[in-house]
This record gives C-alpha cells, sequence and structure tokens, in this order.
C-alpha cells in the first residue's frame, strides 16, 4: 500500500465512490471526508483494512477542512448539489465558498495536486444559480491554487446515477406521463468510471494535467426526449412522454423550489433546473477532454441497459 494519501471532499456522491474504488486499486490511502461520516463507512470494504479512512469535515468551517487536508499530498473535491434543500445545503456555501475553502486549505497545506469537479456550463453569465457557483468556485480554485487540475462532465450515467434511476422509476408508475423540460435540449452523457479515470490518470501524472480546464462528455449527443426514449425502450415500458413549456415548468418548479426548502423533499423539479434545460449540456468543439487523458469514453448501449434491468417487466427474465 502506498504512503501516499488522498483527502477526497464528497467521496460518498457517484463519482467520488468510483475515484474511491480506484484509488485503492492502485494502492492510495484515502481519507473520505463527510459532515456525517458513518455515512461514508461503506466505502471502507473497497480497499485493504484501513486504506480507507472516513473522517468530519464541514466545507464552511476552515478548520474542520484544514484538519481533514492535513498530511495528504492529493486533494479531490467531488462536493456539489442539483438543488437547495434546507439548513446549510446551498449552492453558494459548497460550490462557491466551499470550492474556495478546500483550495486555500489544499494551498496552505502544501498539497501537491488539487483536482476540483465543476461541470459542463459552468458560466458567471448564466440564470441558473447552479452554474453561477460552479463558475465562481472554479475562479476560486484557480485563484487559490493555480496548477488545479479541473473537470467539467456532461450529465453523468451509472448504476447509482440519478437521471436514468430516476425516469425509469417514473415510467414505472402506472397512469401518468413522463413529464420532459426542453425535449430538443442536447446532452453528451459520460459514464462515471469514465470521469473516475481521468481524474486517477490526473493524480499519477499530474505534471501533465495541472492549470487546464477539460470538459468531459460521451461519444454521443442525445436530446433529452432521445434519451427517455431510450431509456423506455430498455425497460421494454410503454409511456406518453409530455412536454411541459418552459413557463409553466418554471412555475411548478419554483413551487416544489420552495418546498424543499421547508420540508424534507426531493423536489422532482426547481425553477433552477428549468433554467438549465434552456441550454445545451455539450462539449464545446475547441473544448480539450478525453483525448487528453488517452481515454475512448463509453457509451450509454454498453453501460444502461446492465443496471435497468430491474425496471423490465420481469427484470432479467424478460
Amino acid at each position: 500500500m502506498s504512503n501516499r494519501l488522498v483527502t477526497i471532499f464528497g467521496a460518498s456522491g457517484q463519482v467520488g465512490r468510483a475515484i474511491v474504488e480506484r484509488l485503492c486499486h492502485h494502492g492510495y490511502r484515502i481519507r473520505a471526508t463527510s459532515r456525517h461520516p458513518n455515512e461514508a463507512l461503506f466505502l471502507k470494504p473497497f480497499g485493504d483494512p484501513g486504506q480507507v479512512q472516513t473522517t468530519f469535515a464541514d466545507i464552511s468551517r476552515e478548520e474542520t477542512v484544514i484538519k481533514a487536508i492535513e498530511g495528504a499530498s492529493i486533494v479531490i473535491n467531488c462536493v456539489g448539489i442539483l438543488y437547495e434543500s434546507r439548513g446549510r445545503q446551498k449552492f453558494q456555501a459548497l460550490q462557491a465558498e466551499g470550492a474556495a475553502a478546500i483550495a486555500k486549505a489544499a494551498k496552505k497545506e502544501g498539497v501537491r495536486t488539487l483536482i476540483h469537479i465543476s461541470a459542463i456550463g459552468a458560466d458567471q453569465h448564466s440564470p441558473s444559480q447552479y452554474a453561477r457557483t460552479k463558475w465562481q468556485g472554479e475562479k476560486a480554485v484557480k485563484a487559490a491554487f493555480p496548477k488545479a487540475v479541473i473537470l467539467r462532465p456532461s450529465i453523468i450515467f451509472g448504476p447509482n446515477d440519478s437521471f436514468f434511476n430516476l425516469f425509469a422509476k417514473m415510467a414505472k408508475i402506472p397512469v401518468f406521463p413522463i413529464p420532459v423540460v426542453g425535449p430538443k435540449t442536447r446532452f453528451q452523457p459520460v459514464y462515471v468510471e469514465d470521469v473516475a479515470e481521468a481524474v486517477i490518470r490526473a493524480v499519477m501524472n499530474s505534471g501533465k494535467y495541472q492549470g487546464n480546464i477539460y470538459q468531459l462528455g460521451g461519444p454521443e449527443v442525445y436530446t433529452f426526449r432521445e434519451l427517455l426514449d431510450y431509456m423506455l425502450e430498455v425497460i421494454g415500458v410503454k409511456k406518453f412522454i409530455a412536454p411541459i413549456p418552459f413557463p409553466i415548468a418554471g412555475f411548478f418548479g419554483w413551487w416544489f423550489q420552495l418546498w424543499a426548502k421547508f420540508l424534507p423533499i426531493t423536489p422532482p423539479l426547481t425553477l433552477d433546473q428549468v433554467q438549465l434545460l434552456k441550454n445545451d449540456n455539450v462539449v464545446p468543439a475547441t473544448a480539450k477532454g478525453f483525448e487528453a487523458f488517452g481515454i475512448k469514453p463509453t457509451s450509454i448501449t454498453s453501460v444502461v441497459p446492465g443496471y435497468l434491468v430491474r425496471f423490465r417487466p420481469r427484470g432479467r427474465f424478460t
């Protein structure tokens, strides 16, 4: 086992757990941070005994961030949220101020490599607070740690994703159609394991990638409607897809978003997400991407049927 210690913020999320598993395979020691360390205990079996340590860190409290980074040579920030909820789960606090706190602490502690997971569409002028705070986080990271590697993935798919799994569940609800906002909006779905592999290659050859932004997308571009049609085909369900105009979707998004601030619910849609859906989520033609890492991205057709099989009428026997 390597003596090199990697601190990962957001290690229990979809991307974080894929990174932990690969780093363990390469012999790194992992310090997986969380505001609720017990929720990250499932990561321990990914490595040998003692290889993965779970520890408390609240990125809104500088002293806990510094303590989590002490002794680490590599820091990876996977923190991000798709909607705001009660308490401190706010875009500004996590994606902008939190990213800044991690980068400053990494610089102060003499960290060799900092990898920051952002998102395609990060933009200071976006009407979406999600996209604006992603851009603010990138700016703060570059200011504090100029050699940081920044990765901007498109919508991420994998066994634990919140896209195909969510809509497959909706498709199983009797009678009700599947609502879709922005059916013509384009996406470039990227496999979670490909994103994790890009992180690993940046960790193992940081000098080659440091100081750059890489935009990561899969091999194909699909409209939102095409992705839903494909999901229905995979699970063998016939369902009406109901396009929702942006003004109506915005009203419902605002309403769901409001309730999420007072109740422990996951909103099916927020006003901020409606704003995001007005723009394509694809890799620009001039951007650096997977080719810089020597990675051939994986198609949804190679992976999605394997984990959506549970939604088929008779599972694997359909």
